[in-house]
């Protein structure tokens, strides 16, 4: 019977993957980050700017895979991260918040010449205008990279904006060559965060990387289309409830002057929509309004009154008379004879009305 092998595992990579397990346990951020073409200087420089903030682990994938392995019994799902294990990576373990340590990482980043090979991280794309480059070979040079250029005032200049690598493509030497001597730097060096896990929930690259003056924007318009839409269908709320508290106002308002209904808010309003219509039917059908003698009868009265007025002002001293109880009830008589006045006189413009929409149809 054949002798089975067993795998011997050097004590320094479980002690890795022990150190990365426990790491993992203490951190409820855990992130992916990418560090192909860091050059060593930069990475040093940067592990001393985040040390306060969290700590950065280097190995090889396969012992990052068998620490999360053995540490998705106490964090869910983290094993999704391996998928985001691309280039060289490393793990970062913080408490802070995935959206400030990604904007912390974004600007301890310095721009970088392209190198061949190098996978774009945008499209690249080169400027129209003048450069420093006398007539020459030059010229030929940028048309192998795509670039349109010709000579204006004694100098190559480039015709229009060109973009030499799309996205996600690797960098050809010629293209690298270019862009170098052009002074163009589409490269950053720098962490590059692929993905952070929090409590089951991996955040994309795209999703770490909104622009904060978007965000705010988005929520902006998010409030506003919620504001209205609560308001077209009438959801009252506490931001909302004054507004449809004005319209249900003025909707009320509205149907109620439409169909003449008397109340004490708009009654106002119907008698001076009245006092309109009667004044454009008195002039369109050039009707003469006669007094009558109770009209003339109440002008007197008004006279005599205004100079019985004047008359007692002048024999007054500083002592006010109290009205007498006959003047009171003459007073309420008045006001009684003046109201079926008005019932009349509307009696007789609706008779008025009537007659001419009957002669009208004739």
């Amino acid at each position: 019977m054949p002798e089975q092998k067993i795998a011997h595992v050097a004590e320094y990579k479980k002690e890795i993957v022990n150190g990365i397990v426990s790491l993992i346990a203490q951190h409820p951020i855990i992130g992916v980050v990418n560090m192909e073409n860091l050059p060593a200087p930069q990475l040093q420089s940067m592990r001393a700017q985040l040390r306060s903030k969290c700590s950065l682990t280097m190995t090889k994938r396969r012992l990052i895979k068998l620490a999360f392995a053995q540490a998705k019994s106490s964090k869910k799902d983290i094993e999704k991260l391996e998928s985001y294990l691309g280039g060289m990576p490393a793990l970062i373990f913080t408490k802070e918040n995935p959206f400030k340590l990604n904007r912390t990482l974004q600007k301890s980043k310095s721009p970088a010449p392209a190198r061949s090979g190098q996978t774009a991280p945008r499209d690249i794309v080169v400027n129209k205008g003048a450069t420093s480059f006398a007539p020459g070979p030059i010229i030929g040079e940028l048309a192998i990279a795509g670039i349109k250029a010709g000579v204006e005032g004694g100098k190559v200049a480039i015709k229009e904006d060109t973009v030499v690598v799309k996205y996600g493509e690797k960098i050809k030497p010629k293209v690298a060559e270019i862009l170098t001597r052009l002074g163009v730097q589409p490269m950053e060096v720098g962490l590059d965060l692929v993905a952070i896990y929090e409590n089951g929930i991996i955040y994309g690259k795209e999703i770490l990387s909104v622009d904060d003056l978007e965000y705010k924007k988005r929520l902006a318009n998010a409030a506003r289309w919620a504001f209205a839409l609560a308001n077209y269908v009438s959801y009252p709320t506490k931001e909302t409830i004054r507004l449809l508290i004005g319209m249900a106002y003025n909707d009320a308002k509205a149907i109620g002057i439409a169909q003449k209904i008397f109340d004490a808010g708009i009654i106002d309003m119907l008698l001076a929509r009245a006092e309109q219509q009667m004044l454009g039917l008195t002039a369109t059908a050039n009707i003469i309004v006669v007094e009558s003698k109770k009209d003339e009868k109440k002008e007197e009265n008004k006279a005599e009154a205004r100079q019985e007025t004047k008359t007692g002002q002048a024999k007054e001293t500083s002592e006010i008379r109290a009205p007498t109880r006959e003047e009171l009830e003459s007073n309420i008589k008045m006001r009684e004879k003046q109201r079926e006045v008005k019932e009349v006189e509307k009696i007789y413009h609706d008779i008025q009305k009537k007659a001419i929409e009957e002669r009208d149809k004739k």
